[in-house]
């Protein structure tokens, strides 16, 4: 079913959202997980779209945060370091280039550096003024990341569409007061506003100081 939003700013979701960073996201992950003896199945029910030390506070909740900050550093540097595998969700270049007329930017839990490591590795530029993990306090499901974003493209965040694929992020989006496109069909059990398999399903259109998102 065809289904058309109208907004004035799009805020983009990066891992499973533009870029598909499956492979190496459970792969990292997992090896981390195995001293601890934390079961597989719990450990990916997790992880996605929030910060690493949030998802360690999860998962360990007995260990002092100090400790997950320290290890989600060095897990944002290996994360920034592999990239195999890394390419971009299908439609995310034209997808992109469709919404280069009109305000939109990257509202991610990545770090700056992992950003543009995936982002590059998937062959797709980054939009101006990304709000990565550096500039929030609270992390997705947290809404702070998408408000900053909104703020910064001085949108209302109820004319916002946001595109994401987690609960996290989807949960994040919606606390903010946006309209939520869920990315991959695995998106669909934490109803979104609509679904799309992947960004191939999305036009852009103008209409008068916004514009059109048509999706199916």
């Amino acid at each position: 079913m065809t289904q058309t939003f109208r907004a004035r700013a799009a805020l983009l979701d990066m891992d499973g959202t533009l870029v598909d960073s499956t492979a190496v996201v459970e792969r990292l992950w997992l090896a981390w997980a195995e001293p601890h003896g934390l079961d597989p199945e719990f450990v990916l029910s997790v992880v996605h779209g929030r910060q690493g030390h949030q998802s360690m506070a999860i998962m360990l909740p007995d260990r002092p945060h100090e400790e997950n900050l320290a290890e989600n550093r060095e897990m944002l540097a290996r994360e920034s370091d592999d990239v195999d595998g890394v390419v971009e969700v299908a439609g995310a270049a034209a997808f992109l280039a469709a919404l280069a007329p009109f305000p939109h930017a990257i509202v991610t839990s990545a770090d700056d550096r992992l950003m543009r490591a995936r982002m590059g590795a998937a062959g797709l530029a980054v939009p101006d003024g990304p709000v990565t993990a550096e500039f929030v306090t609270a992390s997705k499901p947290d809404p702070e990341g998408f408000l900053l974003g909104a703020r910064r493209l001085g949108v209302d965040p109820a004319d916002c569409v946001a595109f994401e694929d987690s609960e996290a992020g989807i949960q994040a989006a919606q606390a903010a007061g946006m309209r939520v496109i869920g990315v991959g069909v695995g998106s669909a059990a934490h109803s979104p506003d609509a679904v799309v398999p992947d960004l191939t399903h999305v036009t852009i259109s103008p209409d008068g100081d916004g514009f059109l998102l048509t999706v199916g």
